[in-house]
C-alpha cells in the first residue's frame, strides 16, 4: 500500500496517509477533505484530486484553485508522482513513498539488556545538545492535541536527539500479542516505510527493559525479524505508565562498526549507542511520568463527582504520583453527620408529567444538582442518589469536629436555593419543595459494595434516622428536622447569623421502639425575620409546657408564634383534641402513625 507522507515547514508539521489503489481522494485546508492540511495557506479549502494506482499517484489541481502544486521545479496543474518522489504546494511537500516489507536476520549478532544502574554511569559526549532537545519535551508533549500528534512529536524528538539514527517508531502489543506501529517516522521519508522487529518489541516490553539488538545487514532476509535489511541495529525502551497493555519507542539505524561500538566499555571517539539508549529511557520516563499524572487526574475527575476539593487534595498528596491512595478510601467505622434529602410531591409530579418524563428527568436532575452542589461547597461527600433523592456526609475520609456544623450550613443553603427558584416564575423548580434530614452518629463509610460494582458512600443506623428525620419534616411541617446531638452542637458552636434552632417535639417513628427528640433547624433572622429569637423562645416554652403534661399553658405560648408558622400546628391540634387537657397516662412522646 502506498502512502503520502506531507511534511510542512515546522517539525511538528507532519501528517502520514494511507492510499488505496483506485480511490480518489480531495486535498485542501479544510477538515472537509479526505486530507486536510490546516498549517499551508496556499492550499485552497479544496485544492487538489489524488487518483492513486499500484504504482503511482495522479494529482490533478481543481479549476477553482489559484496555486499550482510544483513537481520537478515547475509549477503544474496535473502530475504523476512515483515511490520515492514528491510534489509541492507552498511550503509542504508531499511524499509518495512505498513500504519496505524486507526481513532481518533470525538471530541478532548480539544483544544488550540495560538496566538503570549500568545506564547511570554512562556519559553524554554531546551533553547540551541532548539537553536542549529534552528541554523542549514537555511543551512537546503538552502541546499533542492527539495521540496521532504526540507519537508525531515523540518522534521528532527522538530523531533530533540521536543524529545518526535513520528511523524511529512507536510501537505497541495488542491483546492478541501481536506487535503493532501506530506511528513511525523515517529521517528521509522517501527511503520508504520500515517494520519494527516483532521479537525486540516483545523482549524489550516483557522485560520493561531497554534491549538493544545489532545485525549484519547483509544477512539473509528470513525469520521473525521485520526489520529491513539496510539497518545494523536497533533498540526498543518501554514506556512504563503503568496503564493497561504496553508501548514503547523503538530507534534503528546503520553506523560503521556498530556492533563493535556496543561492545567496547570506553570508546574514545564516535557515536556511542549506550548513550542513545540512556536519551531515550530519559525521554520516556518523562512521558511515563506525564501519562500517570493524567491517569491520576483522570481518576480524580470521576471522584470529584462524589467528594469535596478538601479530600481531593488529600487525595493529590497522599498519592505523590503513585496513584490513589487505596487505604484512604477503604470503608472504616467513624463518626459521621448525614444529610438526607427529598423532594416534595415528587410522586404527584411525576404522574401529572407521565406524557414527559423527559422533561421530568430533566427538572430532577437540577434539583438533585442543587443539593449537591451545596453538599460539595460545605466539604461534604456525596452518596447515593435514591430516586428524587440525595445523601450527603461528612466526618470521613478525616474526622472533624465541623460536621455537623458543616452538614447544617449545607442544609440551609439548599433551603434557601429552593425558595429562590420558588418564588421565580416558570422556572423549572418553581413548585418544588425539599425536605431534609440531619443526623449524627457512628457507621461504616468508604467504598461500599460488591465485587461488580462500588460506590462511595455511608452504611449504619444514622443514616436511616437521616432518612426518618426527612421522612417527618412533612408531619411536623418544617423544611429541615436535626436530631438531638446535632441541636446541641448547633446551639453552642453555630453562630446565629448563619442559623438557628428549636426543639420541636418529642416523637416515636413509626416502626421505631426509642423515642426522638427532634428540632428545627432555621435560617438567621436576616434570612426569615417572620420568626424573631423572641417567637422561637416563646414556642419552645409552649414545648416544655406540652411535655410535662400543663398543656393549657403550653396552647397559650404556641400561639404567640405567627400563625404563619405551621410547625405549632402539630402539637396545637392535638392539644385542641384533648380539650387542652393531658391524658392520664401522658409521657410527652407522640407517636407517629407512619413514616
Amino acid at each position: 500500500m502506498l502512502q503520502l507522507i506531507i511534511r510542512g515547514p515546522n517539525p511538528q508539521q507532519r501528517l502520514r496517509h494511507a492510499l488505496t489503489a483506485g480511490k480518489s481522494l480531495t486535498l485542501g485546508r479544510t477538515d472537509g477533505c479526505d486530507i486536510p492540511v490546516p498549517w499551508e495557506h496556499a492550499l485552497s479549502r479544496t485544492h487538489a484530486r489524488l487518483e492513486c494506482t499500484d504504482s503511482r499517484l495522479e494529482v490533478n489541481v481543481v479549476e477553482t484553485a489559484p496555486n499550482p502544486v510544483f513537481h520537478q521545479g515547475r509549477g503544474v496543474e496535473r502530475c504523476s508522482i512515483l515511490p520515492g518522489d514528491y510534489f509541492v504546494i507552498g511550503q509542504t511537500s508531499f511524499w509518495l513513498v512505498a513500504p519496505d516489507s524486507s526481513s532481518g536476520p533470525e538471530d541478532p549478532v548480539e544483544e544488550v539488556v540495560f538496566t538503570r544502574q549500568q545506564l547511570q554511569q554512562v556519559r553524554f559526549q554531546d551533553a547540551d545538545r541532548r539537553i536542549e532537545v529534552l528541554s523542549r519535551l514537555p511543551d512537546v508533549i503538552s502541546g499533542a492535541g492527539s495521540r496521532t500528534e504526540l507519537h508525531a512529536n515523540l518522534s521528532g524528538v527522538l530523531l533530533a536527539g540521536i543524529p545518526h539514527a535513520d528511523a524511529v517508531a512507536v510501537v505497541a502489543l495488542g491483546e492478541d500479542h501481536q506487535v503493532t506501529s501506530p506511528y513511525w517516522e523515517r529521517r528521509r521519508e522517501a527511503e520508504g516505510e520500515f517494520r519494527p522487529s516483532s521479537r525486540l518489541v516483545r523482549d524489550s516490553l516483557a522485560r520493561r527493559q531497554s534491549v538493544l539488538h545489532t545485525w549484519e545487514a547483509e544477512q539473509p532476509q528470513e525469520g521473525e525479524y521485520t526489520v529491513s535489511a539496510e539497518f545494523d541495529w536497533a533498540f526498543c525502551t518501554p514506556v512504563v505508565s503503568g496503564g493497561p497493555g504496553g508501548w514503547g519507542l523503538y530507534v534503528t539505524g546503520r553506523l560503521p562498526g556498530a556492533a563493535a561500538q556496543v561492545r567496547r566499555p570506553d570508546p574514545p571517539t564516535g557515536f556511542y549507542l549506550h548513550a542513545d539508549v540512556k536519551f531515550t529511557e530519559l525521554v520516556a520516563e518523562v512521558v511515563a511520568s506525564t501519562e500517570k499524572l493524567r491517569n491520576l487526574e483522570g481518576n480524580l475527575s470521576v471522584l470529584r463527582q462524589f467528594l469535596s476539593p478538601p479530600i481531593l487534595r488529600a487525595l493529590e498528596e497522599s498519592s505523590e504520583g503513585r496513584g490513589l491512595d487505596e487505604d484512604l478510601l477503604s470503608p472504616r467505622e467513624c463518626d459521621v453527620t448525614v444529610l438526607f434529602c427529598d423532594l416534595r410531591g415528587f410522586s404527584q409530579k411525576a404522574e401529572e408529567a407521565a406524557g414527559d418524563l423527559s422533561g421530568l428527568l430533566e427538572r430532577v436532575s437540577s434539583a438533585l444538582e442543587i443539593m449537591t452542589q451545596e453538599i460539595l461547597h460545605y466539604g461534604g461527600v456525596t452518596g447515593d442518589f435514591l430516586g428524587d433523592a440525595s445523601l450527603g456526609f461528612w466526618g470521613w475520609p478525616f474526622p472533624s469536629e465541623e460536621a455537623p456544623l458543616n452538614a447544617c450550613r449545607a442544609a440551609l443553603a439548599i433551603r434557601r436555593r429552593f425558595q429562590e427558584v420558588g418564588g421565580q416564575p416558570g422556572h423549572p423548580l418553581s413548585h418544588f419543595e425539599v425536605g431534609i434530614g440531619v443526623a449524627r452518629g457512628r457507621a461504616m463509610a468508604g467504598k461500599i459494595g460488591t465485587s461488580d460494582r462500588m460506590t462511595v458512600t455511608v452504611f449504619g443506623p444514622v443514616v436511616n434516622l437521616a432518612s426518618r428525620l426527612q421522612g417527618m419534616t412533612r408531619h411536623l411541617h418544617v423544611p429541615i428536622l436535626i436530631d438531638e446531638e446535632t441541636a446541641g452542637t448547633v446551639r453552642k458552636r453555630l453562630s446565629q447569623a448563619e442559623g438557628r434552632v428549636r426543639r420541636l417535639a418529642k416523637v416515636l417513628p413509626y416502626g421505631l421502639e426509642t423515642p426522638l427528640i427532634v428540632s428545627e433547624l432555621l435560617p438567621p433572622v436576616a434570612q426569615y425575620p417572620d420568626l424573631t429569637d423572641e417567637h422561637l423562645s416563646s414556642y419552645e416554652e409552649g414545648v416544655e409546657h406540652f411535655l410535662a403534661g400543663r398543656w393549657e399553658e403550653a396552647y397559650r405560648c404556641l400561639h404567640a408564634v405567627p400563625p404563619s408558622d405551621r410547625a405549632q400546628d402539630f402539637l396545637t391540634m392535638r392539644i385542641a383534641q384533648n380539650d387542652r387537657t393531658a391524658p392520664r397516662d401522658w409521657n410527652g412522646v407522640i407517636a407517629l402513625p407512619s413514616k
